[in-house]
């Protein structure tokens, strides 16, 4: 994992394939219906890389560096970001990378980097990684990668231009983005909340000692002269340089989780150091057959090597939780996930980029449309999914108000028997026990316990979102009194359409026990998703001066 990379970036090698000029032109020339389609349209930020493996890139295995690769993949992505800014950019950060795949001497590694999103002055960058070989033709994903990058002007502030997404990808992207800002913005916060809230069980006196290593052991420090060859063209080291020299020196010092600190000073002032970023790597430890092999245990150093040992523990949880809950596909995660405080940001994360992933899809189709209440369907993979719009004459923060707290639901949603907040995580998360009626047949009434997760809009343009998904509490277990329902993906998209009028958007991804009604609904053998849309806007229009004093807040 690497985090907080801070460095200069040297813009890029010679392999660096870029558009042309008049290319740009012809695609910045195109119609409206090619760059939908997809056809001859290219993200003008986008830059790929192709590289053949050398001998000199790879490591003792004969296998492609880590550090090379991260070289590569910083230069392209800084590429990517200039492109966009139209000015020098320097690296801020780099999310978690999971490499799934090695890549040997005679492979071509295939890098393509494009803009997800530009805030301020500071942009997320899309990484994709491929290797392919040349003989076989087999290709091989090897990662993913978010960057953030940020401009940089000597003399004025830069405003970065805002990116507009065209394809069904790009849209996706560019909404989760947001997200995934907040999500590293509070992560110095989630470590804190982790190392405060949960007790980190030290059971070393339980191991054995006798392959027990002192954490002084595995320190490893390594010096290094900037030459011309490290630097950018503004004569400082780069960012996936110092990547590469942190790769090297952790891999020396490998004993599963490796913290590396990189620190800078002159020659004539040794005493002044200056702190340049900090990184923590995980490496796996191969045995002669290429399988994982069992590490001894590591003995901390008292003081600050405990408190380091006992990060790296909150660390590998919350490794475990965002690959679980964050990077494995939604379909892979279970409906209901188990809370707790260590895992709240990134089931909050998950919560709110599904339903904007949901959201930006392409593929719906207008089922119906009554008194401009339309229906749109969506049939992918596995699920049926449905959303209702309307235009409501509400402000659209008044009716974000009121719709994300959900004990105020059941004065218009019949299927909402009853609302109880079980736990108000913080300003923008909230868990409800709810009970509805029996459905479907079914005699036992049903109850689910749901995660709101409500997002004021990040720039104009963007809608209000509440996300609602299933979560499982310890406190509210399944009772023989009700059957536990499970709500994958819904919620509310609200959009400002002018003044005192909002575009309201409900969707939902059905789940089995609520499919027969879905599909009654949509095929217009039943009238209630209109029925209690209409609902939805009377309440909203009977309540809308009712929350005016609170709106300073929004």
């Amino acid at each position: 994992m690497i985090q907080n990379v801070g460095n200069h970036l040297r813009r890029g090698l010679a392999s660096v394939f870029s558009n042309r000029t008049s290319r740009k032109s012809a695609l910045r020339a195109g119609n409206d219906s090619a760059m939908a389609d997809g056809e001859g349209y290219r993200n003008p930020t986008e830059v790929q890389m192709s590289q053949l493996v050398l001998p000199c890139h790879t490591n003792q295995r004969g296998e492609l560096s880590v550090g090379q690769l991260l070289k590569w993949i910083d230069t392209t992505a800084c590429l990517s970001a200039e492109r966009h800014a139209g000015c020098p950019c320097v690296t801020a950060s780099m999310d978690d990378i999971y490499f799934e795949h090695t890549i040997s001497v005679g492979q071509v590694v295939n890098i393509k980097a494009k803009v997800n999103r530009a805030f301020n002055s500071s942009m997320e960058v899309g990484i994709q990684v491929a290797s392919e070989d040349l003989c076989s033709e087999k290709q091989w994903n090897v990662c993913k990668a978010l960057a953030t990058f940020v401009a940089r002007r000597e003399i004025t502030k830069v405003k970065l231009k805002q990116i507009t997404p065209r394809t069904e990808e790009e849209k996706m992207e560019h909404s989760v983005a947001a997200e995934r800002r907040r999500m590293r913005l509070v992560y110095a916060d989630t470590i804190k909340d982790l190392l405060a809230n949960c007790a980190i069980q030290d059971d070393l006196e339980s191991r054995d000692c006798s392959r027990m290593v002192p954490a002084e052991k595995t320190c490893v420090e390594s010096v290094e002269l900037v030459l011309p060859p490290h630097a950018n063209h503004q004569g400082n080291t780069f960012g996936g340089q110092i990547m590469a020299w942190m790769e090297n020196v952790a891999t020396i010092a490998a004993s599963m989780e490796v913290g590396v600190c990189v620190e800078a000073y002159r020659q004539e002032a040794e005493t002044h150091r200056r702190h340049i970023n900090s990184a923590f790597m995980t490496f796996v430890v191969l045995d002669a057959d290429d399988q994982p092999q069992l590490l001894p245990w590591i003995r901390p150093q008292p003081g600050d090597g405990e408190r380091r040992y006992r990060e790296a523990s909150a660390r590998k949880k919350i490794r475990l939780d965002r690959k679980y809950i964050v990077s494995c596909k939604q379909t892979e995660v279970p409906l209901s996930v188990p809370w707790d405080p260590s895992n709240q940001v990134y089931l909050s994360y998950n919560n709110v980029s599904s339903l904007k992933m949901l959201v930006a899809k392409d593929n719906w189709v207008l089922s119906s449309e009554i008194s401009q209440v339309r229906l749109y369907t969506l049939e992918d993979d596995k699920f049926l999914s449905f959303h209702m719009e309307m235009v409501v004459h509400v402000d659209a923060a008044q009716a974000f108000l009121l719709l994300s707290d959900l004990r105020q639901r059941p004065e218009w949603d019949k299927h909402y028997r009853s609302v109880e907040l079980v736990q108000q995580v913080d300003e923008d998360d909230a868990i409800y026990h709810v009970t509805s009626p029996a459905l479907g047949g079914h005699t036992k009434p049903q109850d689910f316990v749901i995660l709101a997760s409500r997002r004021k809009p990040c720039d104009n343009g963007d809608p209000y979102v509440i996300a609602l998904r299933s979560v499982t509490l310890p406190t509210h277990r399944e009772t023989p009194e009700y059957r536990r329902g499970e709500t994958l993906c819904s919620g509310f998209c609200l959009w400002r359409e002018g003044d005192q009028l909002t575009k309201v958007s409900y969707y939902n991804q059905a789940t089995p026990g609520v499919l027969n009604y879905v599909t009654t609904n949509v095929a217009g053998l039943s009238s209630e998703f209109y029925t209690t849309f209409k609902a939805c806007e009377q309440f909203l229009l009977d309540n809308r001066n009712d929350l005016a004093p609170s709106l300073q807040t929004l």
